[in-house]
């Protein structure tokens, strides 16, 4: 698994060089002004493509927040992964930043020829991605340290690509995805990686699964085990409860590398509130997006 780690240089764009044109709900007055208050809607430019991410501040945010992308699978968009996963709700109790970045043409280009159009016209997204993260800690004091990227799917594959290609963020946490391409010299990441056993699409074991079969990742275990590596971890302890079993590794620097699974589950978000486009039905005695804030938090850079 080989890839360098350094960011892509973002390309200029004649949006302000990528500082961004913003939209809200109601269109903000001026592409350098803060973020505001609820959700809104931000407007990039990477090369010749203009793409969006939708942003949502709390009314009661710290002096140094967070900041977690979410990605959303191929097929969805960021509003529909915003309503479908919970997580502005969240960003308001809790008091941190969540940006759900939209995909080209509802993909995202995580390597290894997936997914979709925008990995067959290889699509800039570890430079849109590291564009978000820059406009909005441009936007606000985002605490750099507490950078974090999960998704679903494509969206989780995508969220490997970016920690395998950057040094942006602190931890990732794959739903229901794998690694795919190379990975040569990956800056360390907690990672927590959750995936449904019975998952047809993304399958656990490796094979080609329902729609991907063109796409040859490596097992889940394998991923796992590659990053307990990186992050020179130790012999992981496993917990059982229920369907839901968790394989957990203490690593050096504080970092944690973490396998949580849900027997018998299929390609879904646990604890979702509605389906994904091609997604099975979520299982519902687990909170996939609590148990990733709780990891992200407990997980910022050393």
């Amino acid at each position: 698994m080989t890839t360098g780690r350094r960011a892509l240089a973002v390309l200029a764009a004649p949006c302000l060089l990528l500082s961004g044109c913003a939209r809200t709900e109601d269109r903000a007055p001026s592409p350098s002004a803060p973020v505001p208050a609820g959700s809104s809607v931000q407007d990039l430019v990477i090369g010749d493509d203009e793409r969006t991410y939708r942003i949502h501040r709390p009314a009661d945010l710290p002096p140094e927040p967070a900041l977690v992308l979410v990605l959303h699978g191929a097929g969805g968009s960021a509003r529909q992964a915003e309503e479908s996963y919970g997580w502005p709700a969240l960003a308001d109790r809790e008091g941190f930043l969540v940006a759900h970045p939209d995909g080209m043409h509802r993909t995202w280009n995580a390597g290894g020829g997936c997914c979709g159009r925008a990995a067959a016209q290889d699509v800039h997204d570890v430079a849109f991605l590291t564009a978000v993260v820059d406009d909005v800690a441009r936007r606000t004091n985002v605490d750099m340290d507490r950078v974090f990227v999960t998704g679903m799917s494509n969206g989780g594959m995508m969220s490997y690509t970016l920690a395998c290609s950057t040094d942006v963020v602190a931890a990732i946490a794959p739903v229901a995805g794998t690694m795919l391409g190379d990975c040569a010299d990956p800056a360390p990441v907690s990672v927590l990686h959750l995936h449904g056993t019975a998952d047809a699409v993304v399958r656990m074991d490796g094979e080609p699964g329902e729609r991907l079969a063109d796409v040859d990742p490596p097992p889940v275990d394998d991923v796992v085990e590659f990053w307990r590596s990186v992050d020179r971890c130790l012999e992981p302890a496993e917990v059982s409860e229920d369907r839901v079993r968790r394989s957990v590794s203490g690593c050096a620097d504080g970092r944690s590398v973490e396998l949580v699974t849900v027997d018998g589950a299929g390609h879904q978000w646990p604890g979702s509130s509605s389906l994904r486009p091609a997604a099975d039905p979520p299982y519902p005695d687990l909170d996939a997006t609590a148990e990733i804030w709780r990891f992200f938090a407990a997980h910022p850079k050393p």
